[in-house]
């Protein structure tokens, strides 16, 4: 029987690329829970089914516990659990490894400080993962957040984040440039993508905004948007409204990687005025540069992965106007350094946000 076991919300295909390593390295127990989420589950065949549970999410507000966990600290000397604050079950866990059971260990798995806590979250986030043996975090601006509101434990480690970088890579490397774009728009104007849920919380009516501004001053750029979401309508409505249709198109969902990797790498720029979260490295991985917000207490860990004229670039967020300029900045700059670029993009996706990146930390410090 193995004697390790992972706990997590609930199964996400774009956690595939770590979640086989993890299974290749230490075969333990997993135990998901149930979501209302529209989010793609595993593979069928990623992980053997008789060490696979699925439990249920019960919910109160905002919190919830996952039925039957709190049972496996004794069947277990090492708990990896995803490290929600709202997880109550994780709350108990945590408690008993620090009471009853001692000689357990208990390892958290979360984006952990953003830098917008208020003085009370601050004070149960600094308790919560003091609990753990080790939090594994996935961005350096957690990190020194955390310190920065007086966290003392040395025990953060941050692991990054990863997409399924293996399928990726062997995409990539049969890519070639292809007329996808002047095929679609008749034209050789730059590209503008965003891939992921639309959302509101994406802001993707800021970018429309901008595209439009952008147009009015002459400087004109198509935009695709890859994904499905609730703002769809609403989107679809504003660009009709502005009078760019020929200049955007609406792709949709797209769970053919071959597919997704072809739009990505012959567009120019990823723009994400919301957060950027995952979009930053599956944009990245296929050698297209991402443009952000600047606020670091709004964003998702993924923001690191850009660095200013190097794989991106950021603007002041909320401010349709500096994003706009921004982009027109971009072109201008490096138009003529487009493949040199695309290296640097590949270069900090292979070389920090890897599943093997991530399965190295994971095992310095669970043996």
């Amino acid at each position: 029987m193995t004697d390790k076991c992972v706990i997590y919300n609930f199964e996400q295909r774009y956690r595939e690329g770590i979640f086989r390593l993890i299974e290749e390295e230490w075969h333990p127990q997993w135990i998901f829970g149930d979501s209302n989420e529209n989010i793609a589950p595993l593979p069928d065949d990623l992980l053997p089914s008789e060490r696979v549970k699925h439990i249920h999410n019960v919910r109160f507000g905002p919190f919830y516990w996952q039925q039957g966990v709190v049972g496996q600290i004794r069947n277990y000397d090492t708990l990896l659990m995803l490290g929600e604050l709202y997880c109550l079950s994780t709350w108990v866990i945590l408690l008993l490894r620090h009471t009853l059971f001692t000689k357990k260990r208990v390892f958290l798995w979360s984006h952990g400080w953003y830098g917008k806590e208020s003085l009370i979250k601050r004070i149960i986030k600094q308790w919560f993962f003091s609990l753990s043996d080790a939090t594994f975090l996935y961005g350096h601006h957690a990190e020194k957040t955390a310190q920065e509101q007086g966290y003392k434990k040395d025990n953060l480690l941050v692991i990054h984040n990863s997409l399924n970088y293996e399928l990726q890579r062997k995409i990539r490397d049969r890519l070639k440039p292809s007329n996808i774009y002047t095929k679609h728009f008749g034209n050789n104007f730059p590209v503008l993508i965003f891939i992921g849920r639309l959302t509101p919380i994406k802001r993707l009516d800021q970018l429309i905004t901008a595209l439009a501004l952008l147009h009015k001053r002459g400087s004109d750029y198509n935009l695709v948007f890859v994904g499905e979401g609730s703002e769809y309508t609403y989107l679809q409505k504003m660009i009709q409204e502005k009078d760019l249709s020929s200049r955007v198109w609406f792709y949709g969902s797209c769970y053919d990687e071959s597919v997704n990797a072809e739009l990505l790498y012959n567009a120019d720029l990823c723009i994400a005025p919301g957060n950027v979260g995952l979009t930053a490295m599956h944009s990245m991985v296929y050698g297209t540069p991402v443009m952000t917000h600047n606020d670091k207490a709004w964003q998702m860990p993924e923001f690191e992965a850009i660095s200013a004229g190097q794989t991106g670039d950021f603007f002041i967020r909320n401010n349709v106007e500096d994003m706009a300029n921004k982009i027109d900045l971009w072109f201008e700059k490096n138009k003529d350094i487009r493949e040199r670029i695309r290296r640097n993009c590949f270069n900090e996706i292979d070389t920090f946000w890897t599943p093997a990146y991530q399965m190295n930390i994971l095992k310095q410090q669970i043996k």
